[in-house]
């Protein structure tokens, strides 16, 4: 009953927010123009990712924080583990602020700076693994024993989940609905695996995740009212990210460690793919697609005749296909 009133709220929020900021974008001119490589007809506000943090953060200080019992006492939750939680938030900010100023930059016609985007990113990442939420190392199956990796190893592979999701959630926002369907997805399969692994906290996490995500949906489906941004699209894989790291990758085995990276396969898979293609091509790995240089799958499947919704609704069937392979795995495992 408790993750139920969690996502209802969490959604409720969006649904009342969304209308507010939607006027309010509008009235300052924060929205994306049409484009030779962005095909809507008119200017989209780019609220959406402002909407989601306002709505999580509320959920979060609720019923992760331990503030639940001083604003609403028939919440009050017992977090199990919910030590270093305290830099999601900060750590947000920085997200959404340097994002914010990204889609500001684009709305005024102008393109921003890759290396502030990567340093700000750099330092959310290190700010969560600071209050420990990392990646420290697996679970042997063999010896029932867990395995810890030197403390270079655990901050490189926190970061480059941190950095790498941020970045592919981006890259994947490139149809009306896509990165937040993925997003939602990803977020149940995580809700999932930390009810399985009696994991309170991080399962709060995700289905506040789960709420806002779906919230937005209600209005980024084609066609798209309102899109989340860059600063939208880094908000959910920084929470993905930590979200996974502080519940599916914790005592994961040399098995199950494959569950969060499965669950977020698609933007995972089809980032990888397009990073090496570019590499090979001796392209720039950091601009966006133009109309000559189609590289990702959703731009290809629309530039081949398929009509966006149904270049949509195959990409979320493939993404639904590992998310469950992901469950089915956590049940094996």
């Amino acid at each position: 009953m408790r993750y139920a009133i969690a996502f209802l709220m969490a959604f409720a929020s969006v649904l009342v927010l969304m209308p507010i900021f939607l006027k309010l974008a509008e009235k300052v001119d924060f929205t994306d123009k049409p484009t030779e490589r962005k095909k809507h007809t008119s200017p989209v506000p780019l609220a959406g990712g402002l909407v989601m943090f306002i709505a999580f953060s509320v959920g979060f200080i609720i019923f992760v924080a331990g503030l639940g019992p001083v604003v609403i006492p028939a919440l009050a939750v017992t977090m199990e583990d919910n030590a270093g939680l305290w830099a999601l938030i900060p750590g947000s900010t920085m997200i959404l602020g340097i994002g914010l100023l990204d889609d500001y930059s684009k709305a005024k016609g102008k393109e921003f700076p890759v290396w502030p985007r990567l340093l700000v990113q750099f330092g959310a990442a290190v700010l969560a693994f600071a209050a420990g939420i990392r990646f420290t190392g697996f679970m042997n199956p063999f010896t029932d024993t867990y395995v810890y990796f030197h403390v270079g190893v655990q901050f490189a592979l926190t970061v480059l989940w941190f950095v790498g999701l941020v970045t592919v959630f981006n890259f994947m926002d490139g149809l009306d609905g896509l990165s937040g369907l993925l997003a939602m997805l990803s977020g149940c399969t995580l809700f999932i695996v930390a009810l399985s692994m009696g994991q309170s906290d991080s399962a709060f996490m995700a289905v506040l995740f789960v709420g806002v995500v779906t919230g937005f949906l209600r209005h980024n489906l084609p066609p798209a009212k309102i899109y989340m941004g860059d600063s939208g699209a880094y908000l959910l894989g920084y929470l993905l990210a930590a979200i996974s790291l502080h519940g599916a990758f914790k005592q994961a085995t040399v098995i199950s460690v494959f569950i969060p990276i499965l669950a977020m396969g698609v933007p995972i898979f089809e980032s990888v793919r397009v990073f090496v293609r570019r590499l090979m091509a001796r392209q720039s790995v950091t601009l966006a697609d133009s109309s000559s240089k189609t590289t990702y799958f959703h731009h290809r499947l629309v530039q081949a005749g398929l009509k966006p919704p149904y270049a949509l609704a195959l990409i979320v069937l493939v993404s639904a296909c590992l998310n469950l392979t992901a469950i089915i795995l956590m049940l094996m495992f």
